[in-house]
Order: structure tokens, then C-alpha cells, then sequence
């Protein structure tokens, strides 16, 4: 008799167990299938910086040709402000299906460290899909400049600690960490100007209030291309396709240092891995479009895709880079 209950309650087990699991497939299908057919309706992708900037032209010239291979409209939504933390929030707030992703960079590393709370970890709440575009900073001075170089500049600092200023737009923007990195690798005591706008580090830059400046090369190309300042350095590992002349700060005489700037696309944690195939294959096609690559090198961009890993690696290392270099600077948390 005993064998005959539990042989009952076994069978009722087993069959309860396969309601459920079949309740669980019930619920996913339509999850699945939506993943399967991914997109077959508009996407959005929402950015933390304003419209018109370098990592919104970008972004247009990638999404317009992405949405032309995967046959919908990829729509830009720009949430500036608050470093990011809003747009992050945005993308985290929707569902997890592909059909919102946030364009996460190098700003994002550094607001990890620069804010006291983001409400939110870039790493472990977004899933990477791919890097669009790389850029580095070019370190420029007046024209007529006693520091024609770099080399010479960083000679001159050393001679004079304390008495000539960099110029670079807001503290804690990657530019202004480039300076207090720079500061660091090559050894000099230089004052580090901020200032609101990359319109005003040049105005300051022309008229002698400070002797250099960082900044992105679409902000300073029309100044370089009509020798109004003269490009001394860049700040990558390697010297930029778009001024392959100008030497980079390590071959400078500026120690080991890099400064690259970088944006990708994320999704939300729980967002299909089907989905994020999809995105990154397509993605691929797109940024190797010869069309494309020129496009946005003429914007100081290098057009270039990623695994989801090795932008997810990116991100972590510039987390704990931009750590040390805002801690040693003494930069308050906002």
C-alpha cells in the first residue's frame, strides 16, 4: 500500500513538474520567436550627449546604415546631462528585448569614479554588443608658439614647473584626465585650465592665455588646417590615421601614456543573446563600408567594430585606469 502512495505522489510530481516546465516554454515563446525575427520594429538608441557633437554624427552615419541592413529604423534619442547617468537609467528602465540600447563610451568609465552613486553598474547591469568608433586627442599650440613641440614643451615645463597652462574643457571630462595623466607620465607641474566648451579652450588657446590645449580633432581642424595652432602630438598608442605626421606623446618624450577615447553600443542585462548576434554581426558589415570609415575619419573617428568581450574588457579598464589618475588629482566626487 505504501509503494502504491508514493508511486502516486511520484507521478504527480512528474506531472506537475511538466505543467510547469510547459507553462515556462508557453511564456517564452513568444520571447523567443520576437528574437528570432529581431527587428521587426523600430529601435531605439539613446545617447548621453547633446545633438551635433562628434559622438552623435557618429552614431547617425552608423544607425542610418544599420538600419538599411537590418530593414528597420534605428532612432536617435539624445539625453544629455548628468554624466550619462539619465540615458543609462533610460535604457535600464525598458525591456530587455533589443529594441532600446544605449551608447555607453569612455564617459561612462569615468563617471564610475567621478559621481559618489550612478544607481547603477555599467558592467554588470548592461550586456555589451559592439564598439563603434575610436578617437584620440590631439595636443595643440598657438602658432608662433616657443613650444613647437612637444618635446620642446615638456623641456619647458620641466625648466619652469608651474608656469604654463594646458587648457582642456570641463574637470573630469577625458580630456581634462588626459592632462592630469599627461601631468604624471611625462613629469612636469603644469596649471590645468578647465574651461565650459571646446570653443572656449581655443579662444583662450589663440590669444596666449594658455600655451597648450586637448582636445578632439574636429574641434581644433579648422585651426590646424589654417595654421592658426599647430598640432604637436596625439594621444594614442599609435599615430592617427587623419594627422599620421604628428608623433604620439610617448614617441613625444611624454612616458608611457594613452588617452583614447571610445563609443559602443549596450543593451540591457536579459537581453536575448540572439539578439545581441544580430546587432554585432550587422554591425561588422557596416562599420568596414569604405564609404562609412571615410566619413567618420574626416570626424577624427576610427569607425571600428568589436566582440561584445572586447569592449566589455575596454570598459573594465578604463573603470580602473580613470580611477587612479582621478584619485591621485584630487577630484571631488560629484
Amino acid at each position: 500500500m505504501a509503494d502504491k502512495r508514493e508511486r502516486y505522489a511520484l507521478s504527480r510530481r512528474r506531472a506537475s513538474f511538466a505543467g510547469m516546465a510547459a507553462l515556462v516554454a508557453t511564456l517564452l515563446l513568444p520571447q523567443i520567436a520576437d528574437a528570432q525575427n529581431y527587428p521587426n520594429r523600430p529601435v531605439r538608441l539613446i545617447l548621453p550627449f547633446g545633438a551635433g557633437g562628434v559622438a552623435d554624427v557618429t552614431a547617425r552615419l552608423v544607425t542610418e546604415k544599420l538600419g538599411e541592413k537590418l530593414g528597420q529604423r534605428f532612432v536617435i534619442e539624445n539625453m544629455p546631462g548628468a554624466g550619462g547617468i539619465n540615458a543609462a537609467r533610460a535604457v535600464l528602465s525598458a525591456p530587455p528585448d533589443g529594441y532600446t540600447l544605449a551608447l555607453l563610451s569612455n564617459g561612462t568609465a569615468i563617471s564610475v569614479s567621478l559621481f559618489k552613486s550612478l544607481g547603477f553598474n555599467p558592467v554588470t547591469d548592461f550586456v555589451p554588443v559592439s564598439s563603434m568608433g575610436y578617437f584620440d586627442f590631439i595636443f595643440v599650440t598657438q602658432a608662433g608658439t616657443p613650444y613647437p613641440t612637444l618635446a620642446e614643451f615638456i623641456q619647458a615645463a620641466k625648466a619652469k614647473p608651474g608656469t604654463l597652462n594646458v587648457g582642456t574643457i570641463n574637470v573630469g571630462s577625458t580630456q581634462n584626465l588626459a592632462a592630469q595623466l599627461f601631468k604624471s607620465t611625462a613629469g612636469v607641474d603644469v596649471t590645468i585650465v578647465p574651461f565650459r566648451s571646446s570653443p572656449d579652450v581655443l579662444i583662450a588657446l589663440l590669444r596666449g592665455d594658455i600655451q597648450m590645449a586637448i582636445e578632439n580633432y574636429s574641434a581644433v581642424q579648422s585651426h590646424v588646417a589654417d595654421r592658426a595652432a599647430i598640432a604637436v602630438s596625439s594621444s594614442g598608442t599609435i599615430r592617427t590615421a587623419f594627422l599620421p605626421d604628428v608623433p604620439t606623446v610617448k614617441e613625444a618624450g611624454g612616458g608611457d601614456f594613452e588617452a583614447r577615447s571610445w563609443n559602443a553600443i549596450f543593451a540591457p542585462r536579459g537581453t536575448p543573446p540572439e539578439v545581441i548576434a544580430t546587432l554585432n554581426a550587422a554591425l561588422r558589415e557596416v562599420l568596414e563600408m569604405p564609404e562609412l570609415k571615410k566619413r567618420a575619419l574626416d570626424l577624427g573617428i576610427e569607425a571600428k567594430a568589436s566582440s561584445p568581450e572586447e569592449i566589455l574588457d575596454r570598459l573594465k579598464a578604463d573603470i580602473d585606469k580613470w580611477a587612479v589618475v582621478i584619485e591621485r588629482a584630487g577630484i571631488a566626487k560629484q
